[in-house]
């Protein structure tokens, strides 16, 4: 099992462009089973969870080609047919966005059969919401033996469907559904997050009729087929934060570019909070810290534009070296503080209380083994070993590889001492 070894200590200094968004891609490789034509999404993250998808939408059907285009990554998927509307337990359970293949089946066949996902170990997230929606839709639902056996022989049909609380992957999910359905669906209480604007974009450039993404409701008039299209995936806001906080860990001084300042901007106003100097720009932004001390802030998450729980482990990580007492706030998964005992381990003094975390900061943190427990945690734990002393050895890095590309690579052009090393072996060069 790989690990990540970090020594601590190196100033950043360059230049790291930003990759397309992870649970952007997933979505719009998802939203490729709707027609028989070809979708060509550009700007593609290389990552474990889109390899994993891609292997889920072959067996579905799709053919997926990775190409090396003149701007970068490009992924053509095309579904001249679906051969299988069975998506098994052993490639659902590994990534719970695959789930959302689940909606253009019944959309486009009437008919599928899908597991329950899993996902990351971050407390309870249930699919009710997503399974309301493809009901309201007009989808027989049952549940046997952990699948979901769907049945929509005569088409799905527009409805009004208000969601309890805001879920981006319920919205998500009856979008790709109603964009085939008879009728005009309104989707209330929906999310607001770039990426459901993103997969607007894409299904519109597909033919759907979509509009209000990017606000609580949701209007979709639902089209008989859809074609294909060429889309841009957005850049990846979690990214583009992860390595705005590593840079004011570490100190010194990165341009974030091919990417947006309006999508981390709850982030951004803390890490000012803080005494991070942030300059933004039309391209992305730049990060600075020389050597001042960090102040504690207080932090709450919340939905888009609010502070993404996304950013959580890796903004806690930075509160470690800050001098008093930060408290942040989970209001999103109530399981979502497993890095703190792992933060511990490096020096940092955090108490947790429910969904309360207090830090105390430090003078210095000390490298240690840590374990990564999610994806977010594991690149929280690197984010910290990147001030601390000595060498921090991070295991199960797995987790970092299903949503980071290249980030040994980002991170060691701007002078960091990252390397990969490879199962029990020696360290990669």
């Amino acid at each position: 099992m790989d690990r990540i070894a970090i020594t601590g200590g190196a100033r950043l200094m360059g230049e790291i462009p930003i990759s397309g968004a992870k649970n952007s891609a997933i979505k719009l490789m998802a939203a490729s089973l709707l027609t028989d034509e070809p979708l060509r999404l550009t700007n593609m993250p290389r990552l474990a969870d889109t390899r994993l998808l891609a292997r889920l939408l072959r067996r579905l059907g799709t053919e997926v080609v990775e190409l090396d285009g003149e701007d970068g990554p490009e992924t053509v998927l095309h579904t001249r047919e679906i051969v299988s509307a069975l998506a098994p337990y052993d490639l659902v359970r590994q990534m719970r966005a695959s789930f959302n293949v689940l909606g253009p089946l019944i959309a486009r066949t009437g008919h599928a059969k899908v597991s329950l996902p899993g996902g990351c170990t971050i407390g309870a997230r249930p699919v009710d919401l997503h399974l309301e929606a493809l009901r309201a839709l007009g989808a027989s639902i049952d549940l046997h033996e952990g699948y979901v056996y769907a049945q929509a022989p005569r088409g799905l049909t527009g409805a009004e469907i208000a969601f309890p609380f805001v879920s981006v992957g319920a919205t998500e999910h009856a979008m790709l559904a109603a964009v085939l359905a008879k009728g005009t669906s309104v989707l209330s209480n929906a999310a607001c997050e770039p990426e459901l604007g993103d997969l607007a974009d894409c299904l519109n450039a597909m033919g759907a009729k979509v509009s209000g993404a990017g606000t609580s409701t949701i209007v979709i008039e639902g089209v008989e087929r859809l074609h294909g299209a060429t889309h841009s995936v957005i850049a990846d806001r979690i990214e583009t934060g992860t390595y705005a906080l590593a840079a004011a860990m570490a100190g010194g001084q990165v341009r974030l570019t091919n990417t947006r300042c309006d999508f981390v901007e709850a982030l951004l106003v803390k890490m000012e909070e803080a005494g991070v100097e942030v300059e933004r720009h039309d391209d992305g932004m730049t990060i600075r810290r020389n050597g001042a001390r960090l102040k504690a802030v207080e932090v709450e998450t919340d939905p888009y534009p609010g502070f993404a729980t996304d950013l959580q482990a890796q903004f806690m990580a930075l509160m470690t070296l800050a001098d008093g007492e930060s408290v942040i706030t989970e209001t999103i998964f109530e399981n979502r503080f497993m890095h703190a005992p792992e933060l511990s381990r490096l020096g940092a003094e955090i108490a947790v209380h429910g969904g309360e975390a207090r830090v105390r900061g430090v003078e210095v943190l000390e490298g240690a083994q840590v374990m990564a427990t999610d994806l977010r945690a594991s690149v929280g734990l690197v984010i910290a070993a990147l001030a601390a002393n000595g060498e921090t050895m991070v295991s199960r890095v797995y987790h970092l590889d299903r949503g980071f590309e290249r980030l040994e690579e980002k991170l060691s052009a701007c002078g960091a001492n990252v390397r990969r090393i490879i199962g029990d072996g020696e360290p990669e060069d």
